[in-house]
């Protein structure tokens, strides 16, 4: 393909939510977010899995500062698993590791298995997967055949919701919290049928915030950027965190606070008790985030 010179929106901080093609690791859509926003400062919030697609927020410009506040968003998946038999991976990418076995499925016993995964539970992630093991990531040691050990951990699902019961198919919906794997859930729910199962298809629909409905493909996106309309895609820096009370600073405090002082906030546009504020400028950019020290009393724990 082509370089093309693309509009840049440097300057410019927040967030553009991607809908991510199958078969892109979520660095090939930093790489390529990097090109279209004419940056190199952009990340992501929330790594995808190369087969997955749907919502990965990319922070742009000063705006990936704020990656920090962001790791224990909360997820929405909706996902197929297929029963009938097992993959090393977990997913349809993995190699099979059990004999196929003729499946039909009762939603009794669907419900059944999926039982265990709702509410709070301690789950192992899949050895394919980029937890580390000695600095090393895991899928290194499984592709090597090396032994994977990784220790579960603690997580919730706030909801688990059979969509379609299909042949040997299952579509769910699942809301869930920061570092869940539906492929273990896959996983775990064909050992407990007695017939092996893997994740087909995944696609995220919400992190935190950030919705399926305001995410646009990297097509679009390239698109707007060669009309030099980029900025309809991002969503500005001070609109972020929006649990976080916002205070509105003159260009003197602005100042201050740039240079690591304390700033007071009013009580009631603050919020009484908020550990987080946003500091915002009278033309509405992000100055900086607040963290509380006395009442109504704010130290910049980060400055854009």
């Amino acid at each position: 393909m082509p370089f093309v010179a693309l509009v840049t929106i440097s300057g410019v901080d927040g967030v553009i939510v991607v809908d991510k093609p199958a078969e892109w690791t979520s660095h090939d859509v930093v790489n390529k977010m990097r090109r279209i926003a004419g940056t190199r400062k952009v990340g992501h919030l929330g790594t995808l899995d190369p087969s997955a697609t749907g919502v990965l927020p990319m922070v742009i410009g000063r705006a990936t500062r704020l990656a920090q506040f962001y790791t224990r968003n909360d997820k929405v998946y909706e996902g197929t698993i297929r029963f009938g038999h097992s993959t090393d991976s977990y997913d349809a990418d993995g190699e099979r590791t059990s004999e196929e076995v003729a499946v039909t499925l009762d939603r009794d016993a669907v419900e059944a298995a999926f039982g265990r995964f709702r509410g709070a539970f301690d789950q192992t992630p899949p050895p394919v997967s980029a937890k580390k093991i000695a600095g090393r990531p895991a899928y290194e040691l499984a592709r090597k055949q090396q032994t994977v050990e990784l220790k579960p951990v603690p997580l919730e699902v706030y909801a688990l919701e059979v969509l379609r019961i299909e042949g040997c198919e299952v579509d769910v919906r699942v809301h869930c919290s920061a570092g869940t794997y539906l492929r273990s859930i896959a996983h775990e729910a064909g050992q407990a049928m007695g017939c092996g199962a893997f994740l087909k298809s995944l696609r995220r629909i919400a992190s935190g915030d950030f919705k399926i409905e305001s995410a646009r493909t990297l097509e679009q996106l390239t698109a707007l950027a060669d009309e030099d309309r980029l900025r309809e895609a991002l969503i500005p820096a001070a609109q972020l965190l929006p649990e976080f009370p916002s205070e509105t600073v003159d260009s003197i405090t602005a100042g201050q606070i740039r240079n690591g002082r304390d700033f007071r906030v009013s009580p009631f546009q603050a919020g009484r008790g908020a550990r987080y504020v946003k500091a915002v400028s009278s033309h509405g950019d992000l100055i900086a985030i607040g963290e509380a020290r006395l009442p109504h009393l704010y130290h910049p724990v980060l400055v854009l």
